[in-house]
């Protein structure tokens, strides 16, 4: 993928992927329509896929072949690029999230935009070698480590964008407001890098991103309340109307501690989910990360809102946050999508089948979702909550994205086609995706990123300056 600068009279923007000429891919299996079909050709033109046959066992000469299993690519909804820096790190000990927190807050002191951007390049190449190849970046390292304001007020988020530049992804850069510690509690030194002080002066900043970025194919602009204990009541509406007015996806933490929901019902008399809908929050672009502890009215409201819910099930395993309900708010109305968060792995084939295996686990019972199901939710549900409805399939006209496993590893070796998706969802890992495609060129070839060279030296490096 080659990129060309690009300049709007609003600003600077990340680089955008040139024009891609015509390509055609045969792929031994493909997910089309939500079922294994083989021998499919997909055609590309412009970075869209132009053209879908199946069936097709002599392929054009100039066809490049995708030997495996080719499906949509991934969608990680949720991302913080910097917790990276903290894999095994805070697996040291015991505590609680609170106590991760600090240990959160301790690596987010040390970034500016260039170190961020050397971070997030790699992260981001880390999650294409795994088959992203859009990501949604919650973003609320706004300011300078004292809370001072850079220059450029976006220059944190400019490196985000430029980041995914050069690691060959599309981002949904989800600019978080953020402007309390708490209910009724004041900022800590190290959160006041996160505010803008409020929610109009933060709608101010993301309009300069939004225009920024306008007509962009490869960084959109998303909206984001940390959560209802990081944005006062009286600061929800503005950030609501916002996104609204300018018909952006709206994400906001979720009941992911029972501290948070115990915290709130003292002060609103309301869950967080009540809070939420009380200032009409939820609703269809909105998407509910974790929403990990839920009463049955909330689970209602989400569903009837058709808010879509984010399970990031290995960080809120690994912040023993518990097991959310996500079947039970699916069946109310909600689509499932999933997320990565704090990268204490980057898998989303692992994400996927945690949802069914963590169900298994509080219910006693197997079954809850099919493979079909979990794939969806890792592509066309995760991609729609980023602002893409288009993506997340492959026919005409959706975006030219898509990975390829490979199904003659040790995880994968004998699978039969019937029963491709399943062993996919239940066996793969992110060691097996062979190819990752973007805008019709290969990000990922035979397992390797054809633009970032020596990824795993890039995170070490990345790391190491953050904590030497």
């Amino acid at each position: 993928m080659t990129f060309e600068e690009g300049r709007s009279d609003s600003g600077r923007r990340a680089p955008e992927p040139g024009g891609a000429a015509p390509v055609k891919f045969w792929c031994d299996l493909a997910w089309i329509h939500g079922e294994v079909k083989s021998k499919v050709l997909i055609e590309t033109a412009a970075g869209r896929i132009s053209a879908v046959t199946c069936g097709v066992r002599n392929p054009p000469q100039e066809a490049v072949h995708l030997a495996g299993f080719t499906m949509p690519g991934l969608a990680n909804v949720h991302s913080h690029a910097f917790h990276r820096a903290l894999r095994g790190r805070t697996q040291v000990g015991q505590g609680t999230f609170w106590t991760w927190r600090e240990q959160m807050y301790a690596a987010a002191a040390h970034l500016d935009p260039d170190s961020y951007r050397d971070l997030a390049t790699a992260v981001f190449a880390e999650m294409a070698l795994a088959g992203v190849t859009a990501v949604g970046e919650f973003h609320y390292l706004h300011h300078s480590p004292k809370g001072g304001l850079y220059q450029d007020p976006n220059a944190m988020g400019h490196a985000l964008a430029e980041a995914a530049a050069a690691a060959g992804i599309r981002l949904t850069l989800l600019d978080t407001c953020y402007l309390a510690g708490g209910f009724d509690t004041e900022l800590t030194d190290v959160q006041r890098r996160f505010s803008d002080g409020d929610a109009g002066r933060w709608a101010d900043r993301v309009e300069g991103l939004r225009k920024a970025y306008a007509g962009s194919e490869t960084v959109r602009i998303g909206a984001a309340v940390h959560s209802v204990r990081a944005v006062p009541v009286d600061q929800l509406p503005p950030v609501v109307a916002f996104a609204a007015e300018h018909e952006l996806p709206l994400h906001v933490h979720l009941s992911e501690q029972r501290a948070e929901n115990d915290a709130c019902l003292a002060r609103h008399h309301k869950t967080p989910t009540e809070l939420l809908h009380a200032h009409g929050a939820l609703g269809p672009r909105t998407t509910a990360v974790h929403a990990t502890h839920l009463s049955q009215m909330d689970i209602d409201l989400l569903g009837s809102s058709t808010t879509a819910v984010c399970m990031c099930a290995t960080t809120e395993r690994d912040l023993a946050d518990g097991i959310g309900p996500a079947r039970a708010v699916h069946l109310a109305g909600s689509p499932i999508n999933l997320g990565s968060d704090s990268h204490a792995v980057i898998d989303l084939l692992e994400e996927a089948r945690a949802v069914e295996l963590d169900e298994r686990l509080r219910s006693e019972r197997r079954g809850h979702w099919r493979a079909a199901e979990l794939l969806h939710a890792a592509t066309a549900a995760g991609h729609a909550a980023l602002g893409r409805p288009e993506a997340g399939t492959l026919a005409p006209n959706a975006p030219a994205d898509f990975t390829t496993i490979a199904l003659d590893t040790v995880r994968l070796a004998g699978v039969q086609p019937a029963h491709t998706a399943e062993s996919v969802v239940f066996a793969a890992t992110a060691a097996d995706v062979r190819h990752v495609v973007v805008n019709g060129r290969f990000t990922v070839r035979d397992h390797r990123h054809e633009l970032v060279e020596d990824v795993p030296g890039r995170l070490a490096a990345a790391i190491g300056a953050i904590f030497k």
